[in-house]
């Protein structure tokens, strides 16, 4: 479909970089080999690797050479399967716990080649030292970022405790560059934020699905209530949620549902990926802990409910908006999300290194398979009044190289296929636009969804700006106001 741009959606600095995965953490019990292990293809190998020995221009180090190895071998299954090494490793577990080492930003690529600042982190030594969204990072310790890809610019600014780093940072209205100089500092991360938008109804936003969020969510909701004992309406924000900790899916979902409702079913080789998932403390609660739902009030089980979703929500993200449609229990507003479908385990191989390897499909109640499609919202709404900004020119998991295919759909996803010449208008288009802050009353999608929730009419989606299923008429209810 052209050049797509790169999904600019959260991405906090220790958070794992781009869309992530719902996690399962396990020890090596895997399916035992049936076949004899095919000697002609092994001697392949090791020629190989005898002639780089021999022949090579200059030396290479055996360990690089078999763990660069191993990193192909995984990386060619599939676009989330990956050789952990002890960085990456230590990223992840940070990443699912919710704090890390860094300076407290949330950032995405700029349409100019440059870093741009979606928040600061409260309280984050960005936060303190005055950055604001919309700025761009043109330097990091000198060191041009224009060329530099997202993921290395990450780990430049992450880093030690206590250790410095300078960020040259450009802001619209000012006339030269202004310099920062930061104190990297360990950071904890709020996978919940929420408040009462006006009286009546509340909007709850989850960024990302870690161990604390079960946690965070009953602590949110309750505040919440306490805050409006008399809510009327309810919105979830899962946009630019890229997935995470399988569990707190479940335990999002369960809030909402009925008791033990069945809320995610997984699919594939080993026995143990057989399962389906069901919204009690033991399927939910990360560390065997008491159960943060329990106390929660009653009324959030009936409370009308609409959940916000586009592009950028995936996995974690897919499963709590799946369930949520399958039993009805809430409207779907927003964009088709991203598709991602499969569980990912962790199979730890050393101390410091793992393979994060995909080891099932994973199913909606009523057997949808999401991999490679995504939820389609029942009330495809614009992210502006005027369109759907970026969303249409973000990569979805179907355009994503060696992707899994939808084994209970194989017609997938019907890709856009804009013209150069539409890409750029678009991308002209989102510039001159402010930083969309979600939950403000500048946001049109949130301002659609509680239009819903009041029984107002709500502004559809135009039907060229939406991404469905091939072979469907259309997705949502149509077009027009």
């Amino acid at each position: 479909m052209g050049k797509k741009l790169k999904n600019t959606g959260l991405i906090g600095l220790g958070v794992v970089a781009g869309i992530a995965v719902s996690l399962q953490f396990s020890a090596m019990a895997q399916k035992p080999v049936e076949q004899p292990l095919p000697l002609e293809e092994l001697r392949q190998l090791a020629d190989v690797y005898g002639l780089i020995k021999s022949d090579y221009v200059e030396k290479v180090d055996d360990k690089k050479l078999l763990t660069e190895a191993i990193s192909g071998m995984v990386a060619s299954l599939d676009p989330h399967s990956a050789y952990l090494d002890k960085r990456a490793y230590a990223e992840l577990r940070e990443g699912s716990q919710g704090k890390f080492v860094g300076l407290g930003i949330e950032i995405g690529e700029s349409e100019d080649g440059y870093i741009k600042i979606v928040a600061p982190i409260e309280d984050s030594p960005a936060w303190r030292a005055g950055i604001k969204p919309g700025d761009l990072i043109s330097r990091l310790d000198n060191s041009p970022v224009k060329g530099m890809s997202l993921e290395d610019s990450i780990k430049k600014m992450r880093g030690e405790p206590h250790s410095k780093v300078s960020l040259t940072v450009l802001r619209k209205g000012e006339p030269e560059p202004l310099v920062f100089q930061l104190t990297r500092e360990e950071i904890q991360q709020k996978s919940v934020k929420g408040k009462i938008v006006e009286p009546g109804y509340a909007w709850l936003r989850i960024a990302q699905f870690q161990d604390p969020t079960v946690d965070d969510l009953a602590a949110k909701i309750t505040e919440l209530y306490k805050q409006d004992p008399n809510l009327k309406g309810l919105v979830l924000d899962l946009r630019n949620d890229p997935g995470g900790v399988l569990q707190g899916a479940i335990g999002v979902a369960a809030a909402f549902l009925p008791k033990d409702a069945a809320i995610v079913s997984t699919n594939g080789q080993l026995s143990d990926s057989k399962q389906i998932f069901y919204g009690r403390p033991e399927y939910y609660a990360v560390h065997n802990e008491s159960d943060a739902l329990a106390k929660l009030p009653a009324a959030i089980k009936q409370i009308p409910l609409a959940v916000l979703v586009n592009s950028g929500s995936a996995s974690a993200s897919e499963i709590v908006a799946g369930a949520l449609q399958d039993y009805k229990r809430a409207q779907i507003i927003g964009s088709q999300t991203f598709g991602k479908g499969s569980v990912q385990t962790i199979r730890q191989l050393t101390a410091d290194t793992a393979v994060k390897l995909t080891t099932a499909r994973y199913y909606t109640p009523n057997g949808r398979s999401i991999q490679a499609k995504g939820i389609v919202p029942d009330l495809a709404v614009d992210e502006y009044a005027d369109g759907d900004g970026l969303n249409a020119l973000r990569p979805r998991e179907a355009d994503l190289d060696k992707h899994l295919v939808n084994d209970r759909d194989q017609e997938g996803v019907r890709a856009r296929h804009e013209e150069p010449e539409e890409q750029l208008r678009l991308v002209a288009q989102e510039k001159k636009r402010k930083p969309l802050e979600y939950g403000s009353g500048e946001d049109f999608q949130l301002q659609q969804a509680l239009n819903h929730l009041k029984g107002l009419p709500v502004q559809m989606a135009r039907p060229e700006t939406r991404v469905v299923q091939a072979g469907a008429a259309s997705a949502g209810h149509g077009g027009g106001k």
